[in-house]
């Protein structure tokens, strides 16, 4: 089984914070690093695909709802008519050899950490990459998302709500790492590590001065003004989030 377990996940095509990211020591010195989902719907795609694909087998990729999403719209798909802007550019931005990349991305995932045995790992739910499950979501609705879990499993690690969390369900132990690209909350890109059957979430300072900067030069993307304000400069607090998502929950 692996010693130490880095998590992150949901960084959106966001390379500096990435990189500042993969710096951290205790990142660096992980036996594996788990990115649980939607990887490269964002401003800087290839490269950000081309980072987590060069760290080699110390990378696991788990697909996420954005990264299914796409394939569709590289593929003309019907279902990914309503995409943000940025994930069609995004998709149209891609090498091909990306796009099947995204194609092959494995959910859900089961990894054997020593202290937590076998831990899954998924974007949304272990059942669906789209289903939001929250922090305060109801225990009912919980038990339902991890129906279908094993009982031998002990912790699953979700994202896509892009904010950190810890708690417990049924006597399970439940981490969401939060996001590196699009945080929701605290300024600063969030992560988890899973070290001798102890769960931390930390959070890395960014710049976010000289990471708009960085993606204003780096980036192509047409609307690169817009998404910067809005995910970078002025992010969104946790009770916005849980306001937004908060509906899709079955609450």
């Amino acid at each position: 089984m692996l010693d130490s377990v880095v998590v992150l996940s949901d960084v959106h095509g966001v390379l500096p914070v990435l990189d500042t990211v993969l710096r951290e020591p205790e990142v660096a010195a992980a036996d594996l690093i788990v990115v649980t989902g939607d990887h490269a719907a964002g401003p800087m795609p290839v490269e950000v695909l081309d980072r987590l694909v060069g760290l080699g087998d110390r990378a696991l990729l788990v697909r996420g709802n954005a990264d299914r999403e796409l394939v569709a719209a590289r593929r003309a798909d019907p279902r990914s008519a309503n995409l943000p802007p940025e994930s069609v550019w995004a998709a149209s931005r891609l090498r091909d050899d990306q796009i099947a990349l995204l194609d092959g991305l494995p959910h859900p995932v089961t990894v054997g950490i020593a202290g937590f045995g076998d831990v899954l790992f998924c974007h949304g739910s272990p059942r669906d990459d789209d289903e939001v499950v929250l922090v305060d979501t109801r225990i009912e609705r919980w038990r339902e998302a991890l129906a279908d879990v094993d009982e031998a499993v002990r912790t699953v690690v979700c994202g896509h709500t892009h904010m950190p969390f810890v708690r417990l369900v049924d006597r399970r132990t439940v981490v969401n790492p939060g996001s590196i690209g699009m945080p929701y909350g605290a300024p600063g890109a969030t992560w988890a590590h899973l070290h001798h059957g102890t769960v931390s979430v930390h959070c890395t300072p960014i710049d976010r001065a000289r990471v708009a900067q960085q993606l204003r030069a780096g980036s192509t993307y047409p609307g690169i003004d817009s998404w910067v304000a809005e995910y970078i400069e002025s992010p969104a607090s946790d009770v916005d989030a849980l306001r937004a998502f908060g509906p899709r929950d079955g609450r």
